[in-house]
Order: structure tokens, then sequence, then C-alpha cells
């Protein structure tokens, strides 16, 4: 059964897949596979498209050794995360909220929405873009429908975690066997490719493709998003089984990140071939390289699959963005809303600046906010990989499976290329725009932000070493038990009952007669809400006001002749604040408040009332299924 554990990652589906049931020969490693492929749609979603487009289209097949890079980056830095996961049972966000003061915890999450939405607005605009090439319909039309597909991860939740795995890995499969055969169309250089694999020097426009190919390979919220995954698959706790759970998500992660770097590198190879080699190095634009293919290619199939393939990659990594998000909000807040909404208000994020630069530049400036929405993601990975690096190099909290130097030093040499490729980037487009005379008010918001980032690096990076000033939390992969000291409860002698006057009631009343005795004292708690006393308040005397009072009374009567005292409360206006004030003035102890169980908007609207009274007072509230 699924375990809901608040404090569990993606508490839906944790624990879901059991692999602890005995299994033999390859499905004792396919009870492990799935996660690693939801993590490599994200290394191949629409951003990649327009960094590999241009790296091919302008330089060859140049650029290849640093996809290959990414590639070894991307495979080490997921595995780690996975490690972070199947060890601490922990996601990287709840290991950063456990570890970090909060304000360096609160710029962090700041940090890892801004790159979810820069990844979302990637997806948003790829999906755009493939309904247009593959239908006409307009950019801007196309934008506004890819928020119709927020309730798609709604949906395919519901069918559990090994339906969405194999939903995903179908469209890997598209986007794959897409490219495979337009790749033999193109027919490409053998001995020009091997080339491309030998590393090269980069000049300041090909650095900045680099780094956005970086940052469209190995993404931050990857790495929040694969230390979770893995905790949907149940676990022994002895050693040999969490071994096992590492070395097999190690396998998974080598098969779905290869193929998307065979992925990644056909897309640059196909621009190479197509477009370098003819003299069209100025193919910036996704739809340029559409239009292009079939005069080149001798053939309209080519162009056909590269639109289904883009829309392929932008549905499988819009469902991965959402989990990501999912987790972030879990947890550095540790807030839980309904996965529409948060897929909406993500979604609008990045739909809101695509339109924008769409009605105010046009079409032909989407590509650039491609490239641009990488880039922000390369700028972002430094804060997401290296608190991965402390984490799962701690042996305290890792005990043995902590990293060994070896593999440390490889992570730390890792994040050093990635910051100084991302410092030199950042600097030198900052120097050209103080160069080009840039406007005074983006001058000071620049070093600011720059200030901002220095000072959070370095703290978010040397607070690790001094451990005596990083606040201490139970985090060891086996926690030792409190002793119990004090377990005497008082009764209470105080206890509120908020009613609604439905067949709950009853059971209501009944879960606090058990909790309390003879000598407590039962308020029972109605707010009444009809237009005239929200408008009066305590001054209406309408016929529901006091229909409302009798019905009270007549509860108060019931239980006064079964021994028991009980006062009648009346509150008006605004449902919350008023159970409050009355559960305050009275000095109750307890609340005991019903839920209704409601599901997907009715949960949203009438479920609301639970949290937000609870949240407002300093006493246990004890929630009763009515339902």
């Amino acid at each position: 059964m699924p375990n809901h554990h608040p404090h569990h990652s993606l508490s839906d589906v944790h624990e879901t897949v059991d692999t602890t049931q005995p299994r033999k020969g390859i499905k004792r490693f396919l009870a492990y596979v799935g996660p690693a492929y939801l993590v490599s749609v994200g290394y191949m979603d629409p951003g990649n498209w327009a960094t590999d487009l241009q790296g091919g289209a302008k330089f060859g097949y140049q650029l290849i050794w640093v996809l290959l890079m990414s590639n070894l980056m991307a495979l080490l830095l997921q595995s780690l995360s996975a490690r972070l996961g199947i060890v601490r049972r922990r996601d990287l966000a709840q290991a950063n909220r456990e570890t970090y003061p909060p304000l360096i915890n609160f710029c962090l999450y700041i940090l890892a929405e801004i790159a979810i939405a820069a990844c979302d607005l990637a997806e948003v605009l790829g999906m755009a873009l493939g309904i247009y090439l593959l239908t006409g319909l307009p950019l801007i039309w196309g934008v506004s429908i890819t928020v119709l597909d927020t309730f798609l991860l709604l949906w395919l939740q519901r069918f559990g975690i090994r339906k969405l795995e194999a939903f995903i890995i179908a469209l890997v499969i598209v986007i794959g066997l897409s490219f495979l055969i337009q790749i033999f169309l193109a027919k490409p250089n053998a001995t020009e490719l091997v080339k491309g694999f030998i590393p090269s020097s980069l000049n300041n426009e090909a650095l900045y493709i680099a780094v956005g190919i970086i940052g469209a390979t190995v993404m931050p919220h990857n790495l929040y998003l694969h230390s979770a995954l893995v905790q949907t698959r149940k676990i022994g706790s002895d050693t040999a089984s969490i071994k096992k759970a590492i070395r097999f998500n190690i396998i998974d992660s080598t098969i779905a990140l290869n193929a998307a770097f065979l992925v990644n590198a056909g897309i640059l190879v196909l621009a190479a071939s197509t477009f370098f080699v003819t003299g069209h190095q100025n193919v910036t634009k996704i739809e340029d390289a559409h239009k292009l293919l079939s005069p080149l290619l001798g053939t309209t199939v080519a162009p056909f699959l590269f639109a289904i393939a883009l829309i392929a990659a932008g549905q499988s990594s819009t469902v991965t963005g959402t989990l990501a998000g999912q987790i972030v909000m879990e947890g550095y807040l540790k807030l839980r809303i309904n996965p529409w909404l948060r897929r909406l208000i993500t979604r609008l994020i990045a739909v809101i600046p695509a339109v924008l630069v769409i009605l105010i530049y046009g079409d032909e400036k989407v590509d650039a906010l491609l490239v641009l929405s990488q880039v922000v993601l390369s700028v972002h990975l430094g804060f997401a990989v290296i608190p991965l690096i402390h984490f799962v190099s701690d042996k305290k909290t890792m005990g043995e499976f902590a990293i060994k130097p070896v593999t440390k030093i490889a992570a730390w040499v890792i994040a050093i290329v990635l910051i100084f490729l991302n410092a030199q980037m950042v600097i030198g487009q900052c120097i050209e725009y103080f160069e080009n005379g840039g406007a005074l008010f983006w001058k000071i918001i620049i070093l600011l932000s720059a200030a901002l980032f220095v000072w959070l690096f370095l703290m978010m990076t040397f607070l690790p070493f001094a451990s005596n000033r990083i606040r201490k939390t139970s985090t060891s992969i086996h926690n030792s038990s409190n002793k119990l000291t004090n377990l005497i409860v008082q009764p209470p002698t105080t206890i509120a009952i908020a009613l609604d006057f439905s067949e709950g009631d009853e059971k209501l009343i009944a879960n606090a007669l058990a909790q309390g005795n003879k000598e407590s004292v039962f308020i029972l708690i109605h707010i009444v809400e009809s237009a005239s006393a929200k408008y009066l308040g305590s001054d209406v005397d309408d016929d529901e006001a006091r229909k409302d009072m009798d019905n009270l009374e007549n509860y108060c009567n019931q239980l006064k002749s079964l021994g028991y005292l009980a006062i009648a409360q009346i509150g008006y206006r605004n449902r919350v604040k008023e159970i409050q004030r009355i559960v305050q003035n009275t000095n109750s102890q307890l609340l005991i408040m019903g839920a209704h169980r409601h599901s997907g908007l009715k949960d949203y609207i009438f479920g609301e009332t639970i949290d937000a009274v609870r949240h407002g007072l300093n006493i246990p509230v004890l929630i009763v299924n009515v339902k």
C-alpha cells in the first residue's frame, strides 16, 4: 500500500514499488528500472534542441566533445543524487533544509524555482514550436494550448509510478527512433564526426553555446528529481539491500543517460551534416531547421519526424518538470499543495514570459529565449551540485556509503569546471553589456545580483566545513531512538467541536466524548454563513441564525441529559477566524473538526478550512473523517 507520510518525498508514490520481493534474473534489475528514464527526458528537452542545433549549424562537429563531457558529468552527478535518496531517504531539498540556516535555504529555494521555471519555459516553447511545425498553428496559440497539459500529470499519477515511467519511456523511444532515421538520411561524415570528440579551444560565441549545452544537459532540477524518484522503490534497510539498490540504479542511470546523449548527439550531428556542411551556418532557429530538412535531405519524412520528436520531447519533460517543482516546494517549505494547482502555477510562470516575448518581439526571438533558458539553468547548477557533494561525502550521515576519495575529487573537479565556465560566460556577457553603455539601473541590478550570488556561493560551500555552525538535526541513516521520559498527558478539560449540522456531527461528538470525561466542558461551535450574517455579524436575527442556535442548543440538551457539560457558541462571517476566536476565548485545549474527504477541486475549496484553522492555533486539532 502507498505510504502517505507527509515528510516523505513524493509521498503519494513513496515506496510503492516493492523491490524486496524475491525475483530472479533480469526481473531483479527491472524492479529498479524507471527513475533514471524520467530524469533522462530532461536531458533531451526542447532546450537541448536549440543549443544542439545552433552548435551543430555554426561549429559543425566541434562541440560533440562538450556533449560527451556533459554526459559524463551528468552520469556522475545523477548517481550521487540517487545515492543520497537511497541511503538517507532524503531528497536534495530536504537535505538542504535540514543542514543550512533558513536564509540560505530560502535563497536556494528561490534559485531552484527559477531553474524549474526556466526549464518549463523551454518545454512550453518547444511544445508550441512542435505544434506549429506539424499543424501551422501560430506560436501564440500553441503556447496557450500548453496550459492544458497541466492536468496530464494528475491523470497519469492515478495509474501509479510504473505506468508513468512506461509512458515516459515510450516517448523517449519515439524521440530516439525519429533521430535515428533522420541521421541515416543525412549520412554524416564519419571522419569529421570522430574529430569532434577531441577537445578544442572555444571563442566567446562557441563558449556561450557550450555553456548552454551544459546547462541543457546537466540540469539542477534533475538532481532534486532523481534523489526523490529512487525513493519510490521500497528497499531493505540492511547493507546488502542498499548496496544492491545503488548498483542497479547506477546501471539504470548509465543506460538512460547514454540514450539521452545519443539523442543530443543525433541533433547536433544532424545539424552539422545537414546545415554546416552545406553553408547554412546561420540556422539558429528550430523552425528554420525544419524548413531546410526537406530540400536538403530530399524527403518530407525528415521534417515530419522532426516535429513529432519535438512534441514528444516537450511533453515528456513537462511531466518531470512538474514532479521536480513538487519536490522542491515540499522539501524546502514543507508545503504540499494540490498537484494541479502546483502545475498550473509553474506553467503560468513559463507561459507569461513566452507570450510577452512573442507579442513584443515576434516569433523570431523564440529560439534565443530557448538558449537563454538553458544558460539560466547552467548558472544555477553550482547551487545544486555543491550541497549534493557535501551530503554524499558526509560519513556521519552516509556511513559506509559515503563516496570514496577518488569519486569525491572527480565530483569537485566537475563542480569547479561548471563554476568556472559559468563565471567566464557571465563575466564576459556583463563586460560586454557595460562596454555597450547599458542602462544605469540594470548595471546596479547586475552588481547587486553578483554580490548576492558570491555571498550565497561562499556560505553554501564553506558552511558545511564548519560543522559547529550548522544546525544539528536528526539526519543519520540509522537514527537512535530517544529515551521516553514523559508520557503523561492530562486529558483536556475544555474541548471545542466544529459542527455543520450534517450526518457527521454525531461522529464528531462521539470522538470528542472519547477524548474527555464527565468533568470536561464541551464547546459546540457553528458558524452562520447566510448573506445577512456576513453583513450584520452578531446583530443578525434572521431565520437561519435562529435555527442554527436552536440546533446547537438541542445538541447541548442531549449531552446534558447524559451527564456532560456542553455550551453552544455561534460565530458569524469568516468561518476560519470565528472558529479560532471562539476556541481562544473559551480557552479550549483541543479542537475537533470533520474532514469530508473531498478530492480534486472540492478538496482545494472545502479542505482549506482545516489547514487555515489549525495553522492559527497552538493547541492540538483532531481531524475526523466523517464520510
